[in-house]
């Protein structure tokens, strides 16, 4: 299983976001963090936004921020609201795709099944899990790789 570079870096500016619970991040600064472009990581914030991850707020002192704690953001779930649209196989698109076999393939159970595994074995983890435990949380942003990790 692949997750795409949008569940990636989604997954990152979430930790970056878990590091300062209380700080209201720009989209131009997380951009600017990662060294990504502002546009790709604005769709990014878009979909958390949706998915009830993230709310932004306007203005003076405006951003993202987390809407619930870091301890109670699932993983799982995070990766669902931002795969959301990708089938992990052609067969689980919307219409189901062009597959000869379809009425005797059983592989795609066993995809499915997978795939619910794989999420539910993430949301054993949260965001908070993910944080680094050097001096009491995340000493440095999670664009720059962590010694010895």
């Amino acid at each position: 299983m692949r997750l795409t570079s949008f569940t990636d870096y989604g997954l990152r500016m979430l930790m970056r976001m878990a590091s300062a619970p209380q700080t209201a991040f720009s989209t131009a600064d997380l951009a600017q963090e990662f060294g990504l472009s502002r546009n790709h990581l604005s769709k990014i914030m878009q979909q958390l936004v949706r998915g009830g991850i993230v709310e932004t707020r306007r203005g003076g002192g405006g951003g993202a921020v987390l809407r619930q704690d870091p301890a109670n953001i699932r993983l799982g779930d995070v990766v669902r609201v931002l795969e959301e649209g990708q089938a992990l196989v052609a067969c689980f698109e919307a219409g189901g795709g062009e597959c000869s076999i379809t009425g005797c393939c059983r592989l795609k159970s066993r995809l499915r099944r997978a795939e619910a595994r794989f999420l539910d074995d993430l949301n054993e983890s949260t965001l908070a899990d993910m944080l680094a435990r050097e001096h009491g949380g995340m000493t440095r942003s999670p664009a720059i790789r962590c010694a010895g990790r």
